[in-house]
């Protein structure tokens, strides 16, 4: 049997799917990159926003077409779309076969057994063993934890993802090291609120103890930390960032608004005076960390002045990235009650003076860096120009820009490798020109075929990795 997977939405959904992939290449399947010659197709959903469901719908209804244009005898749709609609979703879409909730992953293998696709008879037992899914095999994600307790307004991720509850640290710990292994090189720390690990757990392990133990059992150079709310960035872990290499000087910490009376109808935790001591106190204590954060334009309620409140604030804050997207109201949650009053024209609007701002604010901080020495990991490698794509310190992966880097005497280098390298251009305003200078960690060696396919672990809990 040969199968396709496609991963929509967030980071944690590629983590899925790259345990969905092993799991069935364990059982004897075999992966296809296309969907043209596949028999079983899983397109793996997102539910968050109105826009993430219209792809998710597309995807599906494209997955189901190879049923008739192609050999595709089976789609499944699983993952936080189907775990919101699935009765919706099983009536409106009878070309789809198996819809799988977020607490329905485990069901893949034994559905497709009983139909005859996948012979029972599975190869080995492997808990948290996942199979890289995108482009850059040294560039990986490693999820802590499940679920969120946040009761934000206008999020929908607890109705989809449930309660949070953190991951035992040997088991996150184990799955790190298998992904070293398979040559992991920046690892990606994912999860709805960094912060919250082991608050669940109360056994006195937190964030920074996960960090250390990650420090201490691999020799993984870069840790980045993706989705963190400032109130759980302690001292003790602005201490940790701020002497440890390994981990990379980048926080994506969500704010949402600037205004306080936006703020208090999101259900946020924080407001504006808060938000404004904690960037004081990274900047102080971090020196040139990168900060990314993301906003919500036309909430319920939203005036032209509480909007100007958001744009005034980021014009103090001046934040090396921010994403933006318009509000959409999600069923079952507290802002889905509120009056959706903010026009539709009015929201784009706002997104495109928010997006305009911010592109200005970056372009401005980035040109100051020109002549600055940095590091950065090195993603692809052209010998031929003698040119490398990587990423800066404050580039996150697939959504902050890259760096293109004249290797000259380091051409020969693979990718993986992190060199530093002197800045000279900004281009397009997101984008780094710059030239290499040594070479600070390399790869020591490819990692074997084996380890690229299935690695076996012991057993242990299926549920601490989100099953």
């Amino acid at each position: 049997m040969r199968f396709a997977v496609l991963t929509l939405g967030c980071d944690k959904n590629t983590v899925d799917s790259e345990r969905y992939i092993a799991e069935l290449v364990a059982h004897g399947a075999e992966r296809s990159q296309s969907m043209d010659d596949a028999d079983v197709i899983v397109v793996n959903t997102c539910g968050f926003i109105d826009a993430a469901k219209r792809e998710s719908l597309e995807a599906i209804l494209e997955a189901a077409r190879h049923k008739e244009d192609g050999r595709c005898q089976l789609v499944a749709a699983v993952g936080c779309m189907i775990t919101r609609h699935k009765a919706e979703l099983e009536e409106s879409l009878p070309e789809v076969d198996l819809f799988l909730s977020t607490a329905e992953s485990d069901r893949l293998i034994p559905e497709l057994e009983s139909r005859g696709l996948l012979d029972d008879a599975p190869l080995l037992q492997h808990p948290g063993v996942r199979l890289y899914a995108g482009e850059l095999p040294h560039v990986r994600y490693l999820k802590i934890s499940e679920g969120c307790d946040h009761g934000c307004a206008f999020c929908a991720i607890p109705l989809m993802r449930g309660k949070h509850r953190s991951f035992a640290l040997g088991d996150v710990v184990r799955e790190a090291q298998l992904l070293e292994a398979q040559g992991a090189r920046e690892v990606n720390l994912v999860a709805q609120d960094l912060a919250h690990y082991g608050r669940d757990v109360r056994d006195g392990t937190a964030l920074p103890e996960l960090l250390q133990a990650l420090l201490r059992e691999t020799t993984i150079p870069w840790f980045r930390l993706l989705y963190i709310y400032s109130a759980g960035l302690s001292p003790a872990m602005l201490d940790l960032i701020a002497r440890e290499p390994r981990i990379v000087r980048y926080l994506d910490i969500p704010m949402q608004h600037a205004s306080d009376s936006v703020l208090a109808r999101m259900r946020r935790p924080e407001r504006k005076a808060k938000q404004r001591e904690k960037l004081r106190a990274l900047r102080e204590q971090i020196p040139g960390v990168a900060i990314r954060t993301t906003v919500i334009v036309g909430f319920p309620g939203e005036t032209e002045e509480e909007f100007q409140e958001l744009l005034d604030f980021l014009e103090e804050a001046q934040l090396e990235r921010v994403g933006a997207f318009t509000y959409s109201p999600q069923e079952g949650t507290k802002a889905h009650e509120m009056v959706d009053d903010v026009p539709e024209q009015v929201k784009r609007a706002r997104l495109e003076r928010v997006q305009e701002l911010q592109r200005l604010i970056t372009a401005e901080r980035y040109e100051s860096w020109i002549g600055r020495t940095a590091r950065v990991l090195i993603d692809k490698v052209d010998n031929a120009e003698g040119v490398a794509q990587g990423r800066l310190e404050a580039q996150g992966d697939d959504i902050d820009g890259v760096t293109w880097v004249t290797m000259g005497a380091f051409a020969h280098v693979a990718a993986g490798t992190i060199v530093e390298v002197r800045l000279e251009d900004v281009v397009d305003d997101y984008d780094f020109r710059a030239t290499a200078i040594r070479v600070l960690d390399a790869p020591v060696a490819a990692p074997a075929p084996s380890a690229r396919r299935v690695l076996p672990v012991a057993p242990g809990s299926v549920g601490s990795f989100g099953r």
